[in-house]
């Protein structure tokens, strides 16, 4: 089997790397950017920075403050009819995973046109993006380095999965002094999306050993750093080293895929608009308990890890070991306990379950599961 491996062209890391956005934006050819940022003030004042960054290199923008919280195509559709009325010929995104799938969709409709629903699922986007610059300022999604997108649709009430090589960003910035603003728990929440990107990517269908490198390396920094910095958030050294470890967990999962818990995810999200990374950090030790009884030994390399001394336990044994080390750090970090104390509701759980097994995330989950297995790691997750 061939295996293609996809990142940004320009990644840059560490603390002011961001002042470099300019000469970024120049190298790659742009004139005036589509500064795409969350619908928040401090979205907003996140995209006046940035536009006032470009604008010291002489890089015009115009600033679209209309990512909402999991981008909806309205949100899209809005965001490229504002490209076109401004002649941009480049795209800017900064925050988190929101305004960076926000923006991959709004490149996507300024060159291929259509709505945004055009394209869920993989490989429909025909035409390359016009150059994509991603200013990341949580540690979670690692939408600033992948080709991934989710946007929900309005009209289904469901998040579609947009994949496509071309989504990945020509130059990636991660500086952690734009991470340092973030509250507890919106650190958590991001930091245990990145812990389930890594984890289901380790036991993808399709792993190979660049990401499983990149996996169990997310992991540890994780398991070490991520209450650090949930604790403290000034603490530089736990932001860039989260930063690094959501940065490799996005190598990992942009190159492995993802799995059963991030199909599930999406429509919880996309039915009650719920933040992403927590229904990742609740459903991600019940999806992993279906899955360790086809793949256990995949289980051991996590629980070491996660700092797990395996030395003298079973292959099932780790396994668990494995399952039991993610809940007690989502429980150290104040994740919600089940999907009820978010509003999940046990009576949606068969059209959610329907939902999730369309979703492309699900197509590399080591373990095939049926829609009444769906149903019960959902009932088993509240």
């Amino acid at each position: 089997m061939v295996y293609t491996y996809y990142n940004p062209k320009v990644a840059l890391m560490g603390a002011g790397c961001v002042k470099e956005i300019g000469n970024q934006a120049r190298e790659i050819g742009g004139t005036k950017a589509l500064v795409v940022c969350g619908v928040s003030k401090h979205g907003e004042k996140l995209g006046k920075e940035i536009a006032a960054l470009l604008k010291d290199s002489n890089v015009a923008s115009a600033v679209y403050a209309g990512a909402e919280p999991n981008p909806t195509d309205t949100s899209v559709h809005n965001g490229a009819e504002m490209y076109a009325r401004e002649s941009c010929d480049m795209v800017v995104a900064v925050g988190g995973g929101s305004p960076m799938d926000c923006a991959k969709g709004i490149g996507i409709i300024a060159t291929n046109g259509g709505k945004i629903s055009d394209y869920e699922g993989a490989g429909h986007n025909l035409k390359p993006l016009p150059p994509l610059i991603t200013v990341n300022t949580t540690a979670g999604t690692a939408s600033e380095m992948t080709s991934f997108a989710v946007i929900t649709d309005t009209g289904r009430h469901i998040k579609m999965a947009l994949i496509d090589w071309r989504l990945t960003p020509d130059v990636a910035i991660n500086d952690p002094e734009l991470m340092v603003s973030m509250p507890p728990a919106l650190t958590a929440a991001t930091g245990m999306d990145a812990l389930t990107h890594s984890v289901e990517a380790f036991v993808s269908t399709i792993a190979t050993p660049v990401t499983d490198a990149a996996a169990l390396k997310s992991i540890e920094l994780i398991a070490e750093y991520l209450p650090k910095a949930v604790n403290d958030g000034t603490n530089i050294e736990a932001r860039e080293m989260m930063a690094y470890a959501e940065y490799l967990a996005g190598i990992a999962f942009n190159n492995a895929s993802l799995g059963y818990v991030h199909a599930m995810a999406h429509q919880l999200g996309g039915f009650y608009n719920l933040p992403h990374g927590v229904c990742n950090a609740i459903l991600l030790p019940h999806v992993q308990a279906f899955n360790k009884e086809a793949v256990p030994e995949r289980f051991v390399p996590i629980a070491q890890a996660m700092g797990v001394d395996v030395s003298k336990m079973s292959t099932d044994e780790a396994a668990g070991a494995a399952i039991d080390a993610i809940k007690a750090l989502a429980a150290d970090i104040g994740i919600p306990s089940g999907l009820a104390e978010i509003g999940a509701k046990e009576e949606d759980f068969p059209v959610l379950a329907e939902n999730a097994m369309k979703d492309v995330c699900g197509m590399t989950n080591p373990r095939e599961a049926d829609l009444d297995e769906i149903i019960a790691i959902y009932k088993s997750a509240m």
